[in-house]
């Protein structure tokens, strides 16, 4: 049986009828009720009991009253009516990326009709996606959903909280943006860099003030300042009808600042409650206290003053305030700066556009004039710290870069972390420094580096200053969510009210109640390659790690059309698998089990060449397994003529 809406009709009913007489209004009503019935009542009559039991059923409501009389017209029967109440509204946080890796941050809040974003940003990747450039946010939730998006916000310029905003941000519909002056300048930069001319199409909104207050719909957006390895970092508070979320993005705690006085989060315990803390958890494996920004720029100026020869820093593009630093110090001590590295490059202009550095043109030299200086007045600062391809640093080494050759007394800093996944990179590039200089120096000889992000003791501090109901950890792997949870039980917090969530699941928070959904947003990897935006899947991505692993195996035969006759023998063509000429017993023994195969008298593979294709693959790979215990990517040619 349909169910009837009887508030809804009820409503209806004393619209048309409340401008007519009594007498009239009864019969009406009848009438009009009876019509109801017969059209929602299933037609196979029921008894005249249950058909009452169903016209009485009525719902409260204080505002309207009306009277009805029942099916038979006797007794009137006293209802209240009144419109239909909507369903209460749920506080959903979703994150698409940054819940079981580094990187891929960004995170959906939804209350009711309206949807905010925090960061989109890319992950980078490992060392089995071979070709991939980096990995964006999967937004299949949000397809059909572009106009609720009320905006975007950005907590900082990092590239795994911007990195992918160019592609998602269009794909949405460039929906406004919200972010401090130079995050929102590297994005426009970025923007141009994926596609020329597009960075006018962006709806920007700078955060001028930290003390700015935002609404988004039905979020009201609050700042606060946070300790981070990049300029213009905020924290966010998402206030709604259902409570607070607090999420200080990237954060640390500097206890001795260069700069100003420690930033203190007390003010937080403050806001709209129930709280919710997302707090980032990426140092919580870290026991050692904090290196002192004092001491590493310490460390770093006594290397650059006493370096024999010239110094190469190698760092992170975005460790603005720390190249600002090195370059006021070589100002000093009369010695001259050279950039390198594009992004490094790009960075350093945008800061010095917006007034965040000022560079004495004397002391900043391009690097094609290092030569025309004395080696040890010459600093470069460069990227490619993590081992990249055809980053700066690897060009050094491997003799390819058109200016820079490395001298043993040359000296060479690593003021960088190491980006979990990175190790192996990271470690042959050490190895191959240490055979070029004498003079190599990394973090774990020296503080040249002190990182962005929180250790245990922080995580303990934020959690007692701000003082949350509830803790979500985030931006980190699945095991330091865990530790995180585990660390803040330990301090004494509810564990029932600690939430570890996966990339996909939905945390819903409605009446100081939380509630968690495992597994339902669709976030697989969207690889990009070159210019290609997900047109790279996995089975893509297999057979290049097979390739990688194994090398391939090209199998040409040639087939006469009309009676399905091999015709001559089949071709070998093998590339990373064996080198054929040392192996031409294995190659003709391929060939001849390849010929085996074209033979068969299956019907199947005379009507099907896909199906003779197939059989290639798979016979010969259980054959060269059996031969080489190697599987390498078979590719079978069939030609017809």
């Amino acid at each position: 049986m349909r169910k009837i809406d009887l508030q809804d009709t009820t409503s209806n009913l004393l619209g048309q009828s409340s401008n007519i007489g009594t007498d009239k209004k009864r019969k009406f009503m009848k009438k009009t009720k009876k019509k109801i019935y017969e059209k929602n009542i299933n037609p196979q009559k029921k008894d005249m009991d249950t058909q009452k039991k169903q016209t009485t059923k009525y719902h409260q409501s204080k505002h309207n009253t009306s009277r009805l009389t029942d099916i038979k017209g006797k007794k009137p029967t006293k209802i209240l009516a009144t419109k239909l109440v909507k369903s209460e509204k749920t506080l959903k946080i979703i994150p698409l990326g940054g819940q079981e890796e580094v990187g891929r941050n960004m995170t959906i809040f939804e209350y009711g009709d309206d949807i905010i974003i925090l960061d989109i940003g890319i992950q980078f990747p490992e060392e089995d996606m071979p070709g991939i450039d980096y990995i964006i946010p999967n937004i299949s939730y949000l397809k059909g959903k572009e106009k609720r998006i009320r905006g975007v916000i950005f907590s900082h310029g990092h590239l795994d909280h911007i990195g992918a905003a160019p592609m998602i941000l269009e794909q949405l519909g460039n929906p406004l943006i919200a972010g401090r002056d130079l995050t929102l300048s590297l994005i426009k930069h970025r923007q141009e860099d994926y596609k020329k001319g597009t960075a006018k199409n962006l709806k920007t909104l700078s955060i001028k003030n930290i003390n700015q207050k935002l609404s988004f719909g039905a979020f009201k957006i609050g700042f606060f300042a946070v300790e981070h390895s990049i300029m213009d970092a905020v924290g966010v508070t998402i206030e709604t009808k259902e409570g607070t979320v607090v999420h200080p993005g990237d954060w640390a705690i500097e206890k001795n600042p260069i700069h100003g006085k420690p930033l203190v989060y007390d003010h937080l315990s403050k806001v709209k409650r129930p709280s919710i803390l997302m707090l980032e958890s990426l140092g919580v494996s870290y026991t050692k206290e904090r290196v002192p920004e004092a001491v590493m720029h310490k460390n770093l100026q006594k290397l650059i003053r006493e370096a024999p020869a010239k110094t190469i820093i190698a760092t992170f593009s975005s460790q603005i305030e720390r190249v600002k630093q090195i370059i006021e110090y070589a100002d000093k001590i009369n010695k001259k700066v050279a950039l390198d590295g594009y992004s490094m490059k790009m960075n350093m202009k945008v800061a010095e556009e917006l007034g965040y550095v000022k560079v004495k043109k004397n002391t900043m030299i391009n690097i094609s004039q290092i030569s025309n200086h004395p080696d040890k007045n010459v600093i470069v600062i460069c990227t490619g710290a993590q081992g990249e391809r055809q980053a700066v640093l690897q060009r050094i080494i491997q003799g390819s870069h058109k200016y820079i050759k490395v001298q043993k007394n040359d000296t060479i800093v690593f003021s960088s972390s190491v980006i979990p996944g990175n190790e192996r990179s990271i470690q042959r590039l050490k190895d191959n420094m240490y055979r070029l200089s004498d003079n190599v120096i990394h973090s774990d000889i020296m503080d040249v580096h002190t990182g962005g992000h929180s250790t245990q003791a922080d995580i303990i501090e934020m959690i007692k200053q701000i003082k949350p109901n509830y803790l979500l950890p985030v931006y980190a792997n699945h095991y330091m969510l865990k530790e995180t949870e585990k660390l803040a039980i330990k301090q004494g917090f509810d564990k029932n009210k600690i939430a570890v969530l996966d990339n996909g699941s939905i945390f819903e928070f409605h009446n100081n109640k939380m509630k968690v959904k495992h597994g339902t947003i669709n976030t697989d990897y969207v690889f990009v390659d070159g210019l290609g935006v997900g047109d790279i899947s996995h089975v893509v991505l297999r057979d290049r790690q097979v390739m990688s692993d194994e090398g391939m195996l090209v199998v040409i035969a040639t087939i006469d059309s009309k009676t399905g006759k091999q015709i001559g023998n089949p071709d070998i063509i093998s590339r990373g698998f064996i080198y054929m000429k040392e192996n031409k017993q294995l190659v003709e023994d391929t060939r001849k089990k390849a010929r085996i195969i074209l033979k068969d008298k299956d019907p199947r593979t005379a009507a099907n060449q896909n199906y003779l294709k197939e059989k290639l693959r798979n016979d010969l790979g259980k054959f060269l397994f059996q031969k080489t215990e190697r599987r390498p990517l078979i590719l079978p040619v069939i030609i017809e003529v």
